[in-house]
């Protein structure tokens, strides 16, 4: 059974940084189309950074250039490091992978992790 377990979320200040994690069991991570997303409340769901199965990642708008998303396949760990944090980044994150399609249309997803920014 493949299941994702997101970690690292945590309370910062504005400007701070974190880095979170997504451990992958049951499949190997790199082979798959991979992403970060985050429900803020009362919004939808919106997608921070989309990995394909070549590892390339694609940021939304706000995540580009303060977000970074990393592999690291010997661990089967998919990373998000946030810098520049900012309280419209407050919110549950989650991972999912795209086990099914492979066009990248997320079936599984993990619990998430919640990011606090505060003043």
């Amino acid at each position: 059974q493949v299941q994702l377990a997101e970690s690292g979320g945590a309370s910062v200040q504005i400007g701070g940084s974190l880095e979170l994690s997504c451990s992958i069991s049951g499949v190997t991570l790199s082979t798959y189309c991979m992403a970060w997303y985050r429900q803020r409340p009362g919004k939808e769901r919106e997608e921070v950074v989309l990995i394909n199965d070549l590892g390339e990642p694609t940021y939304e708008v706000f995540a580009e250039g303060r977000f970074t998303a990393s592999m690291d396949d010997a661990k089967n760990v998919l990373f998000l490091r946030m810098n520049s944090l900012t309280l419209e980044d407050t919110t549950m994150y989650y991972c999912a992978a795209d086990l099914m399609s492979r066009s990248c249309v997320f079936d599984t997803w993990g619990q998430g992790t919640q990011v606090t920014v505060s003043p």
